[in-house]
């Protein structure tokens, strides 16, 4: 996986957490334990220190970034959706970050924050916890609920698992040219929560 230090900061990430070998981290940039980072995402603490406490996952094509001198912290649990881009804007712990989402500098997003996908959360905007935050510019439409809340956490914990089976079954192979008749059947474990309000 591509790691660069930047300026003598050397990235920090813990044993348990994984990082994809096209995933890019550079400079001051410490990651916590059980983290996911998926392919193509780039955390670049070149100018700016960025921190991604436990059980945060920067799905594949996110940026996190920042203008100098400002430090950023993801905390506990948060979830960045594919292609969502964080530009020196702090996370509050366990919200979702919803794809292809931009969340822009100094903005503060808060404890179990819900942003829907496309959202744009302009610079210094502040949501208080259980927000559940959409459009552009974004706007609080409601509070989260607790079935919302719960849905958010259960997908965020298959991510705080992702690193170990990654760890222990991921590995660069050759393609199969014929589908083996004893192929494994992919598990269904986890609803939309559209399916669990239809229950």
């Amino acid at each position: 996986m591509p790691i660069y230090s930047f300026k003598s900061h050397i990235p920090v990430i813990h044993k348990s957490s994984f990082v994809h070998s096209q995933a890019t981290v550079i400079g001051n940039v410490i990651i916590g334990k059980n983290c996911y980072v998926g392919p193509s995402a780039v955390i670049r603490g070149d100018w700016g220190e960025i921190i991604l406490e436990d059980g945060v996952n920067v799905q594949e094509n996110c940026t996190v970034h920042m203008f100098p001198g400002k430090s950023i912290t993801l905390k506990t649990g948060a979830h960045v959706g594919h292609g969502a881009i964080i530009h020196g804007a702090n996370l509050g712990r366990n919200c979702m970050i919803g794809m292809n989402s931009v969340v822009m500098d100094d903005a503060t997003i808060g404890d179990e924050c819900i942003v829907g996908a496309m959202a744009f959360v302009k610079a210094e905007a502040v949501f208080e916890p259980r927000s559940l935050i959409v459009g552009n510019p974004a706007k609080k439409i409601k509070e989260v609920s607790d079935q919302m809340i719960a849905w958010k956490t259960a997908g965020t914990k298959l991510y705080q698992q992702l690193p170990a089976d990654c760890h222990e079954t991921m590995k660069e192979v050759q393609p199969l040219r014929e589908i083996p008749q004893n192929r494994p059947v992919q598990e269904d474990f986890y609803k939309t929560l559209n399916e669990i309000k239809g229950q």
